[in-house]
């Protein structure tokens, strides 16, 4: 396929649009009944069960998404990508989050250059800090030991973390090692997730991890700056050498705000903020409550994924066939959302990360080449754990519009608990809906069955479940640090094979980039205004009116106000 020909012009796009009608004709209860086909859509790979058997697909639709994985070479960008060559082609870089994770010993080249030492030398210098701190070698101003974490960072540097800490919290290893300390994330700009952030600590035995790579991200470099204040206002500026390290290739900024630029640690315009959490914006942090041995089990879960994702043929390939399968319900069966739902509390933060790993990247209009798609790409992720989500929104996946489902579990329990007298444990009690759900979206019950029932005739229609919505489960022996690493990676090669399907670049993200430059106009009229008085000029009527409001119903605001920070 030449570099300007669309995907929809090719063949096995057409083939599979025409094959839509054949899968019309069925129903996944009849597709159900056929154990072959459900036996040949289930494998295993390093402990995980993939069975996409509720898919609306029989043996013949993925031979026709192979043949548009071919078409759309898929293998060569997958090599591509590992090869080191720059397939972000509009930011002119590498993408190599898979030499993160990679071992000591590989070889993996950016621009002729094998980028796995520098990776170790970095993961080396985290392990070397991390313990230095935790063991209390690296102590405050005062002298007391740093047993307090507060990472700031948005976006990437927040979410991906965010969602490893979360399901580490209970995970007994984790806990022995993380006892005593605490992390926190400091994301928003809005002062209240400050002082939800800062409440309870104390300046002296906190550690602050300030993450951009620039050091110019507004939201965060304001959060920084709060957070110097307070231990300055505290300790005195000189403490903040010791309470302040950074994650940043900016060192010149990085020693301008007051950090040593030896405690700032790398990482690479090769990194991308959304899949950066096997870097320093994620090891760091973790190591510091986790220890260094947990996270490198983390790390080595994702490269086993990736090394399968590599070397796997597509029939067997877990990432390639959640990918191939999400593009057959995005672009042929029109289904523009997708549901994860965890049955584990502990992958609560999965969903959110997911959102932005999938959203931001194939959330595009245009092929990379630039060309406007006459077809849509990327999903509207959205999730909550089982059994929390079926009292929220699983109504409508029942009943209303249909929704492809990812059903995540998990075989023992972080915390199992047994109670005397039981039918089962608290656990089976979750797994018993892991089980079930999924065969209720695809077989549904019909009037037949609900009159048999003796259902009153007048609520027969709002008791019939249609069925025929197509999930997939994904089952986990554990969730242990090695078992999130290989989620997380599982989940971020599907979305790029999304992309290297759609003909899109999933590693740019330019549609956040209008809506932080109006901010920066909105942000220079509100200082005019509070400082010299200046009335709200240069806005469409609609804006003008909701600034000069905000200004007028904020007119105690003082106009060169004193430091004040958060008190709860």
């Amino acid at each position: 396929m030449a570099s300007s020909t669309l995907i929809c012009d090719t063949e096995p796009w057409k083939e599979l649009r025409a094959h839509v009608e054949d899968i019309n004709k069925t129903h996944l209860r009849d597709l159900m009944n056929d154990t072959s086909r459900c036996q040949s859509m289930m494998m295993e790979f390093d402990g995980i069960l993939l069975d996409y058997s509720r898919q609306r697909a029989t043996t013949g639709t993925l031979n026709k998404l192979f043949s548009l994985a071919e078409a759309a070479r898929v293998k060569e960008k997958i090599n591509r990508m590992f090869n080191g060559e720059r397939i972000n082609s509009t930011e002119n870089r590498s993408v190599l989050h898979v030499a993160l994770r990679a071992p000591r010993d590989a070889v993996i080249n950016s621009d002729g250059k094998n980028v796995v030492p520098e990776v170790w030398q970095v993961l080396d210098k985290i392990r070397d800090f991390s313990e230095r701190v935790r063991s209390g070698a690296w102590v405050g101003a005062t002298g007391k030991a740093l047993k307090d974490v507060v990472a700031i960072g948005i976006g990437g540097s927040f979410l991906g973390p965010l969602f490893v800490h979360t399901a580490l919290q209970t995970e007994a290893e984790a806990i022995e090692c993380a006892r005593g300390r605490q992390l926190r994330f400091l994301a928003n700009v809005d002062p209240i997730d400050i002082a939800r952030n800062i409440t309870g600590l104390n300046p002296e035995t906190t550690l602050v991890v300030v993450v951009s790579k620039t050091f110019t991200t507004a939201e965060t470099m304001l959060n920084a700056r709060t957070l110097r204040e307070w231990i300055s206002s505290a300790l005195g500026p000189q403490a903040v050498a010791k309470h302040m390290v950074a994650v940043s290739t900016n060192l010149k900024l990085v020693e301008q705000f007051g950090i040593d630029p030896n405690n700032a640690f790398a990482f690479w315009d090769w990194v991308g903020g959304r899949y950066s959490v096997c870097s320093a914006v994620g090891v760091l942090p973790l190591s510091l409550q986790y220890g260094f041995p947990i996270v490198e089990k983390f790390l080595k879960g994702a490269s086993s994924v990736d090394q399968h994702f590599y070397s796997a043929p597509f029939e067997k390939n877990v990432p390639v066939l959640l990918g191939l399968l999400s593009v057959w319900n995005v672009s042929f069966l029109g289904y523009s959302a997708r549901a994860i739902l965890p049955y584990s509390q502990a992958l609560e933060k999965f969903a959110p990360h997911i959102q932005q790993v999938s959203m931001e990247s194939n959330g595009k209009g245009v092929s990379i080449d630039g060309v406007p798609l006459p077809y849509e790409t990327g999903e509207i992720d959205f999730g909550e754990p089982g059994t929390n989500g079926q009292h929220s929104f699983y109504q409508l996946i029942h009943q209303g519009r249909v929704i492809p489902c990812d059903f995540i579990g998990v075989v023992k329990s972080q915390q199992p608990v047994y109670l005397k007298d039981e039918v089962v444990s608290n656990h089976d009690e979750l797994m018993s809906n892991f089980f079930a759900q999924p065969d209720a979206l695809a077989y549904g019950k019909t009037p037949e069955q609900l009159q048999k029932e003796n259902v009153a005739e007048h609520l027969v229609s709002h008791k019939t479940f249609s069925g025929n919505r197509p999930s997939l489960s994904i089952l986990l022996p554990s969730l242990n640090a090695y078992n999130i690493g290989q989620l997380l990676a599982i989940y971020e090669h599907r979305v790029a094979v999304q992309g290297f399907v759609w003909g899109i670049n999933s590693f740019d993200q330019w549609g956040v980039e209008l809506g932080k430059s109006l901010a920066s106009q909105v942000r220079k009229q509100l200082h005019a205004s509070r400082k010299k008085g200046e009335s709200v000029e240069g806005f469409n009527f609609s804006t003008k009116t909701l600034i000069t409001t905000y200004l007028e119903a904020s007119a105690d605001v003082p106009s060169d106000p004193s430091t004040l920070l958060p008190k709860i």
